[in-house]
């Protein structure tokens, strides 16, 4: 017993010590930092007691633990097992400023989907898909509804234009065989957010000589007073038709809502009204194979920008998808860049090149009618997108347009008053100043449209394709040469 008091002594006198040690460290912190430096050494010690003797990839497997007192004292440790992840979708962006060629992916990847979602935007955004020599226009339902074995979904966070939905779907019915849900928190545009829009786009023009170049579709009013709290949302419509048609008077000029008819319309085979149902198959059904296809691209110079979140957040938000369960992320890349409106664009061209791209890749906007702004592909842009949503892999799309050119140049940084800058500038202002510094590189000057294969691709556009994967660091998956489903080469 003694000698146990004896070893014992040594040891309290060394934790004293250490205590006094501890206290004439933490007299040095300042107040700020003396509580970060203690809540960084309490998530370390709870750190240490969840996983002592455990590794990481033991403890994502199996879960966490926690220790349980018992009634009489004692302590045990059990296991809590971690939540399923459940289903990894694959989503689909556009890198560039739009019109990158994000249908006809989507299209390709549908045909091995069970279902096909929507997230975010309105019927301003619009996609074109040719399969069998038919052209698809789209511009509130997702691409992938051409496969007849999906159901394609239209989330919370897509802004509706029933009158513009019902159309639509109308004029697709005998292409598309798959089912459309719109799920019932999302949004309700009327014919009064249209008008609203116009009004401020005439209104700018008017007062600052410059509009945004909206499409007029009521896109920013409707999510304005989503955000106001003061919207209407499919479910409103679908419930009390009392309450609804009181709250709606207001915002639709007096006019009168049908609700037979929406109901008839909802009702007909292609589109239903049981929108909670999109919400329990996404979620409760671990085998289903899920694809999102964002509706606008990423890239927006404020405020001539959409007024959704056009990253692979909105994902997120816009279906109610844990960020756990996004697993691949697609950027769709054209082999050159345009840009539709107004707002700085650093490799534009707008000279004889730019309008050889414009008449070759018939670059006219599906919703607007619009002659794009032409220019070279823009490797700062990607790299900035990349960053921001953490691509997996590229679509390069339209690289057969590019077939002409004897040189061809690339986007690599950008100088502002003869300084590299290392970031894309989020000032509308500067990046109208930026001076693009481009790597000129040997174009191929024959016919890729009957390429199948990356081997059958002339020697300079393989390089071509390769100089885009080396500087942005992410691999190449699909080469488009052309319009059809069939002209997408796949690489791996």
């Amino acid at each position: 017993m003694c000698r146990e008091r004896r070893s014992a002594a040594p040891n309290e006198r060394e934790r004293e010590r250490e205590r006094e040690r501890e206290r004439e460290r933490e007299s040095s912190l300042s107040p700020l930092r003396l509580k970060a430096d203690r809540s960084s050494r309490q998530l370390l010690g709870a750190t240490q007691s969840l996983g002592r003797g455990r590794n990481p990839a033991e403890m994502s497997q199996s879960g966490s633990q926690e220790t349980v007192e018992a009634s009489d004292g004692n302590s045990s440790q059990r296991t809590l097992p971690s939540p399923p992840i459940g289903n990894r979708v694959t989503v689909v962006l556009g890198a560039q400023w739009g019109d990158e060629g994000k249908g006809k992916v989507v299209d390709l990847l549908a045909q091995d989907a069970d279902m096909v979602c929507r997230c975010q935007g309105g019927n301003n955004a619009g996609h074109t898909v040719v399969v069998d020599s038919v052209e698809y226009d789209f511009h509130l339902l997702p691409s992938g509804i051409i496969n007849p074995k999906v159901t394609a979904f239209i989330g919370n966070g897509v802004v509706i234009h029933l009158p513009g939905l019902f159309e639509e779907a109308e004029k697709n019915k005998g292409k598309g065989k798959g089912d459309v849900c719109p799920l019932s928190p999302s949004s309700a545009v009327f014919d009064f957010h249209q008008a609203v829009d116009g009004v401020q786009e005439q209104q700018r023009q008017e007062q600052a000589g410059k509009n945004l170049g909206t499409t007029k579709k009521g896109i920013g009013p409707v999510y304005s007073a989503k955000a106001a709290r003061s919207g209407l949302r499919i479910c409103d419509l679908l419930a009390d038709f009392t309450q609804f048609s009181e709250r709606s008077v207001p915002c639709n000029s007096g006019k009168n809502v049908d609700k037979v008819l929406i109901e008839e319309q909802c009702c007909d085979g292609f589109l239903t009204t049981e929108n909670n149902i999109g919400y329990v198959k996404i979620h409760n059904t671990a085998t289903l194979r899920i694809l999102f296809e964002n509706g606008n691209h990423y890239l927006g110079t404020y405020p001539f920008v959409t007024s959704s979140n056009c990253t692979v957040g909105g994902v997120c938000t816009g279906l109610g998808m844990p960020p756990q369960n996004v697993g691949e992320v697609y950027g769709v890349v054209k082999a050159y860049t345009t840009r539709v409106g107004i707002g700085a664009f650093p490799s534009e061209q707008s000279n004889e090149i730019g309008e050889l791209l414009q008449n070759r890749g018939k670059e006219i906007g599906v919703t607007t009618g619009r002659k794009r702004r032409c220019g070279w592909l823009d490797l700062v842009l990607i790299k900035y997108a990349h960053m921001i949503n953490g691509f997996t892999a590229l679509a390069l799309t339209k690289l057969d347009i590019l077939d002409v050119f004897s040189e061809i140049k690339v986007g690599l940084a950008y100088k502002v008053d003869g300084e590299i800058i290392p970031h894309f500038p989020a000032n509308q202002e500067v990046l109208q100043r930026v001076e693009v510094q481009y790597e000129t590189l040997p174009g191929w000057k024959s016919d890729t449209s009957a390429a199948r294969s990356f081997a059958e691709l002339p020697e300079n556009a393989q390089q071509y394709v390769r100089f885009v994967e080396e500087h942005v660091g992410v691999p190449v998956k699909w080469i488009g040469v052309g319009k059809s489903r069939e002209s997408m080469i796949q690489l791996f």
